[in-house]
This record gives structure tokens, C-alpha cells and sequence, in this order.
């Protein structure tokens, strides 16, 4: 039968079988032919609708080749035309619609079919994980680490209190720097009197009582030219007011009178933290007795009744008066009815005729059920002023930006990260880049835990030795333990006291604020020898992302052990700025980790089954 030439379109209208017959057909524009109707690329679409029994491709995103464009010759309404091969493979796919049986699909339907299909299909996506979406059912570990209460543990000891020949006592330290200091007390009832000038070997002091048996230390009665520097004056009255407060009975307190709202150290604005090491680092506050207008306010200044006798007034009234007014003698006489009243409640009675005396300040030391927080302060800060103090300036000689920068964390923040360590007197803590030691004291001091410290920088590492040595012996003169403590001076990469000890360790200090990234990623291979539950503590984080969502990346890294939380610190709280910031607890945590780590996988190896069996 002889073809017809015309526009290549689909009857809308009419059932046609692909014969050789003609059929008539709309004059409508004729269709285009494009290399997509054969193709498999996923962006063919082929859409239906259930009142049409037709199929009509539609592309939009795709143009059709011009070299296959045809123009045809217009045609009168009636004339037919032929069916294009193309065309009649499209009107023989089947279509749901027609309820016929099967026929043979165009490969371009197929392709697009399974495509819809599968989007249609698929399963969601599975759940992003990240390291803290275990559950803690099956670890030991708490979600947050939570202050609690420390412990009780023997804080008395049965040591005696002697200072001996102490290198580092509060008048040999003055003594030293004698030309650092200036008169501070005088005479008022006799102007001539230079007995309270400095002098290399006449020079004014005073004694204080502290609570063990035999254990006494001179102070110098002199202030420093530079307010910032040690001050002895207040160094005794705010250790005279810590004995009242914890080591006296109600009753012996009384004798004392009222202990005042506001020492020398607190009558005065603290001045700006110095860049590095400042000098006393339990409190911001400086020297005061160079100061001629210190007092308390004055709603708050005893005013003695007339007629009164010097031994009718409270005794530390009297005292901080004698300070406030420059009154040398009568700050002697006041120091020495103190001193008295001290002595003799070390010698009391015993409980039976014929005992040995009584030592009641010792016996408030074995009836605390915790450590008083501002006793351990006042003894931290002493030994600081002692030992570290006088050497700030040689601490400050480093090279600037390296990993060898001397800073350290005030008391305050290390009793914080303390406390929230959980150390106890049966756990071992480390310090990697312990500086001058003042946190490995304090944890020894504190908790009863034995410590140890390492440090690269010589001088750093030699004012350690005296911190530690000299902390024992003030601990001893205020009737308490210290737990063991041990430093190293060395390279904390290459000791192999460090090797020995991490395994060991229950908390791990990195003050790694400028630590270069090359010794922070040195140290992390160490942290695998951690013990579970152990933490790591540092000013900077040994993760890349705290919290960070699994991945097929990093779910073998070697820092996927921790569980790492951020806890920020307020301004004051280290020596090298005033600004607050943050510090990190990463704990060791396997079985954590282990559990995570098994979730991501399944939930991988579901999703790969899943796509491959639809493909």
C-alpha cells in the first residue's frame, strides 16, 4: 500500500494497531525527534494520565536536534499520514491504563521507570550519629561530669609543726629583697623612733601562732615600694583571721571579738592581672600597707568607748586599728595578747590528771568533714608569695609564641577542674607542662592524691622543687596531709616516666593554650594508653569538633575515644589575661565509642543493601 507523507502526530482520539493501513489524523504541528527518546539518562521523563489511554513523551529540559527536525507540507484536515518508526514504538509501550497484556517496552521507558521507581521507593536516609548519641546504658561514664561533694578523707596530721631552718619563710624572703621595701609602721608618740625602719639586721617583725604544735613564723613589719609585690603585714593579718575563723571553738573565738568585715586586702580596688606570673594568684588583689588611707568604710571602723584600756578592746579590732593607723607599738602589743591567747589553746588540760596537754586547734582540724576551701586558699597563697613570687621576673624570660610560653591557671580554676576530676586520695594525677607545680600542689593538697608534674623549661622546673618541698612544710605548720608529688624536668614526649605513668593516670592537665599544633597532635598517641574513664583536661581540644557527627572519615580516628565537653571559665581565672574562655573534659570512653561506632556500620551496611538490591 503506498504511504502517505504528512505531519508525524498521534490521533488523540482514535485506537490504532500498528498496521499497514492508513489512518486519518488532526493537522497539528508535526512532533520532533530527539536523541533523548532513546536514551537512558535519568532526566527523561515519560508522564500519564489516567484518562488518556496515550503516552506522550515530554522532555523540557531538553531541545530537539535541528538537524532532525522535518518540515512537512501542509495537508488538507482529512489527509492521512504514515506512523514513523519512532512513533510506533512509543504508541506500541503499554499502558496500565489499557488493561492489555505486555508488551515490549522501549529501553528510555524502562530506564525511566526504575528511576521513578526508586524515588519513590527508597528508604529515608538513615539518621546522622554523632559521638555523644550513644547510650550511656551501656557505659559507665555520667552524660555530665557534676560537682559533687569531695569526699572525706584524714586531713590532721601527727606530724609536728616545726618549720626548722625553713629557707622559705616570710622574713628570709624580705630579708632578701630588703631594698624592695620601705618603712610602713611608726611611732606616733615618739617621731624620732626608727625602730620600725628597715635595716639589714635590726629590722621591726612580728610573730604568728599557726595551729601545730611548735609551728610559729617571723614576719617583717616593712611594705613593698611596688604594690604589687609581697606584703608580709597582710600576709600575717589574713592568715590571723583564717586561724580564728576555722581553728577556734566558739568560745575561744569570742576572745577574739568580731573578725573584721574587710582586711587590708580587701580595702582596696584590685589592679589589672599582669601578662604573666602574677604574684599572688588565689587573689587579684594587691599589696596594701604602701597605702596611707587603708581602712574599711567607715560606718564599718570600731570606735572604742572612752576610758578603755588597750586590754579592753577586741583583740582584732585592735589589731587591724593598729594597722589602719600606722601605730607601731600598739600593732607589738596587740600581736603579743594574740600570740598568747594561741599558745595556750595548744596547751590545754588533758582530758584526764596526768594526760599530755591538749592541742585544741589541732583537734578542729579531725572533727572537718571537708576541707575548708578558704583554709587550703590561704595556705596555696602563702606558698606562692614564698617560693614563685620573688621569682615572676626570672618566669617571664621565654621565647614569645612557642610552645614554652610560662602562664599559668589561677587557684580558683584549678580547684573548679579539680573538683569536677573527682580525685580522690587512691587516684593519680598528671600534669604535662607543670610550670612552677602550683597544680600539682594544689591536687595533692586538695584532694590527698598523688601528683606528678613535668617540665621542659629549666628555671620553671627548679621553682617547682621549692614549691613542692615548701608546701609540705606549711602544711605541717597548719595541721593537715599533702598527698605524694613527684616532678620531672624533661621533654614530656620523650620521658619515660610519662610512658610508665599514663596508663595509670585518672587525670591528664595539658595547658596547651600555646602548645603548637605539632605537639598537641605528638601527645594524642599517648592518650591511647588511657584507662577507661580516665579524663584528659586542656585549654584546647584534642578533637577536631567536639560532639562531631560520625562519618566513614573520622570514625577510626584515635581521638574517637573521648567524650569531649566544653566548660567555659570566667575573666581572672588564668595569669595570661583578664578574658574568660573555655577548657575541655575529654573522657575515655570504649564502650561508648564501641557502641556508636557498631550503629554507624549497621546503619551503613543497610543502606548499602538497600540501594544495591534496587538498582
Amino acid at each position: 500500500m503506498e504511504f502517505f507523507s504528512g505531519p508525524k502526530v498521534i490521533p488523540l482520539a482514535t485506537n490504532v494497531k500498528v498496521t499497514t493501513r492508513a489512518i486519518p489524523v488532526r493537522r497539528t504541528a508535526p512532533p520532533t525527534r530527539s536523541s533523548s527518546v532513546t536514551s537512558h539518562s535519568s532526566s527523561f521523563r515519560l508522564s500519564s494520565s489516567p484518562s488518556s489511554s496515550s503516552v506522550v513523551p515530554s522532555s523540557p529540559t531538553l531541545s530537539p536536534t535541528t538537524s532532525q527536525k522535518r518540515k512537512s507540507p501542509s495537508i488538507e484536515k482529512e489527509e492521512l499520514s504514515p506512523l514513523p518508526g519512532a512513533v510506533k514504538r512509543l504508541r506500541s509501550a503499554p499502558t496500565r491504563s489499557q488493561g492489555k497484556g505486555r508488551r515490549k517496552t522501549s529501553p528510555s521507558s524502562k530506564s525511566s521507570s526504575r528511576a521513578s521507581s526508586r524515588q519513590n521507593t527508597l528508604p529515608p536516609s538513615p539518621e546522622p550519629l554523632y559521638r555523644s548519641s550513644s547510650s550511656r546504658s551501656t557505659s559507665h561514664l555520667p552524660q555530665e561530669v557534676e560537682e559533687q561533694q569531695e569526699p572525706f578523707r584524714k586531713w590532721y596530721t601527727e606530724e609536728d609543726g616545726d618549720p626548722g631552718m625553713n629557707p622559705h619563710s616570710s622574713e628570709l624572703v624580705v630579708k632578701r629583697l630588703m631594698k624592695k621595701y620601705k618603712p610602713y609602721f611608726k611611732n606616733p608618740r615618739d617621731p624620732g623612733d626608727t625602730s620600725f625602719n628597715p635595716d639589714p639586721t635590726n629590722y621591726p617583725w612580728a610573730e604568728l601562732e599557726y595551729p601545730n604544735n611548735n609551728a610559729r613564723e617571723r614576719f617583717m613589719l616593712l611594705a613593698p615600694k611596688d604594690k604589687d609585690h609581697y606584703n608580709p603585714i597582710m600576709d600575717l593579718e589574713r592568715s590571723l583571721y583564717t586561724i580564728v575563723e576555722y581553728y577556734l571553738t566558739d568560745e575561744q573565738r569570742a576572745l577574739f571579738g568580731p573578725i573584721p568585715s574587710a582586711s587590708l586586702s580587701e580595702a582596696v580596688s584590685p589592679p589589672a592581672s599582669p601578662n604573666l606570673g602574677p604574684t599572688r594568684p588565689s587573689s587579684p588583689t594587691p599589696s596594701c600597707c604602701s597605702d596611707l588611707s587603708l581602712s574599711p568604710p567607715p560606718e564599718e571602723e570600731y570606735v572604742p568607748p572612752p576610758n578603755l584600756t588597750i586590754e579592753d578592746l577586741p583583740l582584732l579590732r585592735t589589731v587591724q586599728r593598729a594597722i589602719e593607723k600606722q601605730d607601731g607599738p600598739l600593732f607589738l602589743v596587740a600581736m603579743e595578747r594574740v600570740n598568747k591567747l594561741l599558745r595556750s589553746f595548744k596547751s590545754q588540760p588533758g582530758s584526764s590528771e596526768g594526760a599530755s596537754p591538749r592541742n585544741t586547734m589541732m583537734e578542729a582540724v579531725k572533727s572537718w568533714k571537708v576541707f575548708p576551701e578558704s583554709v587550703m586558699m590561704r595556705v596555696i597563697e602563702e606558698n606562692y608569695q614564698r617560693t614563685v613570687g620573688p621569682q615572676v621576673p626570672l618566669l617571664k624570660r621565654y621565647e614569645a609564641f612557642s610552645s614554652t610560653v610560662y602562664g599559668e591557671l589561677m587557684p580558683s580554676l584549678a580547684s573548679e577542674i579539680i573538683k569536677k576530676s573527682k580525685l580522690t586520695e587512691d587516684k593519680l594525677f598528671l600534669d604535662l607542662g607543670s610550670g612552677v607545680g602550683n597544680v600539682v600542689v594544689q591536687a595533692s593538697l586538695q584532694t590527698g592524691c598523688r601528683s606528678y608534674g613535668i617540665e621542659l623549661m629549666p628555671h620553671p622546673a627548679r621553682v617547682a622543687r621549692d614549691v613542692v618541698e615548701h608546701i609540705k612544710v606549711r602544711s605541717r605548720m597548719w595541721g593537715f596531709t599533702v598527698g605524694d608529688m613527684e616532678l620531672e624536668e624533661g621533654d614530656m614526649l620523650k620521658s619515660k616516666r610519662v610512658d610508665e605513668l599514663i596508663s595509670q593516670a585518672d587525670v591528664v592537665l595539658v595547658d596547651n593554650k600555646v602548645f603548637e599544633e605539632s605537639l598537641n597532635a605528638a601527645l594524642r598517641p599517648k592518650f591511647l594508653d588511657l584507662k577507661e574513664g580516665a579524663m584528659v583536661i586542656s585549654l584546647v581540644p584534642f578533637v577536631n569538633s567536639i560532639n562531631a557527627r560520625i562519618t566513614w572519615r573520622n570514625v577510626d580516628d584515635m581521638t574517637a575515644i573521648f567524650d569531649v565537653r566544653e566548660v567555659p571559665y570566667h575573666s581572672g581565672s588564668v595569669s595570661w589575661g583578664n578574658n574568660g574562655g573555655c577548657y575541655y573534659i575529654h573522657t575515655v570512653d570504649r564502650k561508648g565509642y564501641a557502641e556508636i561506632k557498631g550503629k554507624f556500620e549497621s546503619t551503613q551496611r543497610v543502606s548499602t543493601r538497600t540501594t544495591r538490591s534496587r538498582k
